[in-house]
C-alpha cells in the first residue's frame, strides 16, 4: 500500500492535524507527517514533492493557514493527488481556504472544509483505497457503522417523541 505524506506549514498546525493522523492510523494507512513552508524553505517543499511517487507516497495532504500556499507549492510540483486543509488562524480561516481552493486550471488541489483534517485523511483513504481492496472494504464498513448509529440515534428519539 503506498503512504501518506501530511505536511503542515508550522508545527502550530499539530493540533489540527492529530486528527487526520489518527484516522489514517486507525485504518492502518503508513504515513510520515512533516513541517515544511512554501515560503520559507521552498525547496524543501518542492524535493520533497518532486520525489514522493519515487519514495512510495501515493496522496500529499497539506495543512496551512492564512495564506495557505503550502498546497499549491507542493501540487506544482507533483502529479499525486494532493488534499489542502485550510487551517483557521486569521478571518476565521477563509483565506486559508479560498488560498487552497483556487487553483489554477492545470494544478488541482482537492480541498476539504477549514480544520477539517479527519476529512482530509478519509478523502486520502479513498483514494488509497481505488487500488486497495481491504481497504475498500474498511471503508465500507466504517460507513455501515456511521449508518447504524444513526438509526439507533432515531429509533431513540422516536421513543422519546412518544413521552411528549
Amino acid at each position: 500500500m503506498k503512504k501518506v505524506a501530511v505536511i503542515m506549514g508550522s508545527d502550530s498546525d499539530f493540533p489540527v492535524v492529530k486528527a487526520a493522523l489518527g484516522e489514517l492510523k486507525k485504518y492502518g494507512v503508513e504515513f510520515e507527517c512533516r513541517v515544511m513552508s512554501a515560503h520559507r524553505t521552498p525547496e524543501a517543499a518542492a524535493d520533497f514533492a518532486g520525489s514522493a511517487r519515487d519514495n512510495g507516497f501515493g496522496v500529499i495532504i497539506c495543512a496551512a493557514g492564512m495564506a495557505a500556499h503550502l498546497a499549491g507549492a507542493i501540487a506544482a510540483n507533483t502529479t499525486l493527488p494532493v488534499i489542502g486543509i485550510p487551517i483557521k488562524s486569521t478571518f476565521e480561516g477563509m483565506d486559508a481556504l479560498l488560498s487552497t481552493v483556487q487553483m489554477p486550471p492545470g494544478i488541482p488541489v482537492a480541498t476539504v472544509g477549514v480544520n477539517a483534517a479527519k476529512n482530509a485523511a478519509l478523502l486520502a483513504i479513498e483514494m488509497l483505497s481505488l487500488a486497495d481492496d481491504e481497504l475498500a472494504k474498511k471503508l465500507e464498513t466504517a460507513r455501515k457503522e456511521m449508518a447504524d448509529g444513526v438509526a439507533a440515534k432515531d429509533k431513540a428519539i422516536q421513543e422519546q417523541l412518544k413521552e411528549i
